[in-house]
């Protein structure tokens, strides 16, 4: 799409270069932004000019910066790019990188482009990414105008469908992925009501090294609802929390009552996975 308000474009090359002017908007990968009118953007201000790192790693865990596309993600997790660091042995949780790619309603073609940052910031309650690093207790770092930063949570970053805690001016620079949480063992299924629908549940579940279990609950409920449990529940216990879950929502590609149940049935499904691969 032509987005007829914009008069400006330019590339941010340092942190400084980063204060937006009335009418200016942060641009990475731009598949939402240039999906649909911006009647109140008048410029667009390039992140990926800033040579971020795409992918790091190291003993604490993985970094990915905010202009990673999901393709270069992708293709780190599966050893297909030589260019980045290898996926330590051990990481055996990144398998759930191709599930939530997959669960993205997007074509390679977007994967190309768009970002794992710009995935969260707009922040609708289908995105893979979001379920991605809540399952694995992941945190963002935001940098503030004011040259300032902050860490926190994916889970508490996104705080509904579409909104997100970023106020004007402020930048997501990168998500970290602790090594335990890469080290557990770890699934992601979905649900549609199409096909090859935006997903309208997405369920992770884990358990980490020290027995400990998590299942987070993305797609089915407006912000990201997570579980924690001092080992695997048993499938009742299970199948009590999610049902106790407040936050499940009705939108055309899903009633509530049908994201919780088919949440439960999802997260049964890991459990049964989980427990059988102990």
């Amino acid at each position: 799409m032509d987005i007829t308000t914009i008069t400006s474009f330019r590339a941010a090359r340092t942190r400084t270069e980063l204060a937006l002017a009335p009418g200016e908007a942060f641009i990475a990968g731009g598949t939402w932004l240039m999906s649909e009118p911006q009647p109140d953007t008048t410029g667009f201000v390039d992140l990926t000019t800033l040579g971020w790192p795409e992918i790091e790693v190291d003993a604490d865990g993985l970094r990915i910066g905010a202009t990673c596309t999901i393709a270069r993600l992708l293709a780190w997790s599966e050893g297909r790019a030589p260019d980045l660091p290898a996926v330590p042995a051990d990481w055996r949780a990144t398998a759930m990188i191709p599930d939530a790619a997959n669960a993205l309603l997007a074509s390679f073609k977007i994967w190309n482009t768009a970002t794992v940052g710009g995935n969260l910031c707009r922040t609708f309650a289908a995105g893979a990414m979001i379920s991605f690093a809540a399952g694995l207790d992941g945190s963002v770092l935001v940098w503030t105008p004011d040259g300032g930063e902050y860490r926190m949570p994916v889970a508490e970053f996104a705080t509904g469908n579409g909104t997100n805690v970023l106020r004007p001016g402020e930048v997501l620079r990168r998500i970290d992925i602790p090594a335990h949480a890469l080290r557990s063992r770890a699934r992601l299924q979905k649900i549609a009501l199409a096909e090859l629908g935006r997903s309208g549940a997405v369920v992770t579940g884990r358990v980490d090294a020290d027995d400990t279990a998590t299942f987070v609950l993305t797609a089915a409920t407006a912000a990201p609802t997570v579980l924690r449990f001092p080992q695997l529940p048993d499938a009742a216990t299970l199948a009590a929390s999610i049902d106790a879950v407040t936050g499940y929502y009705t939108d055309p590609l899903g009633a509530a009552d049908w994201r919780r149940a088919v949440s439960g049935e999802l997260a049964a499904r890991i459990r049964a996975e989980l427990e059988a691969s102990a």
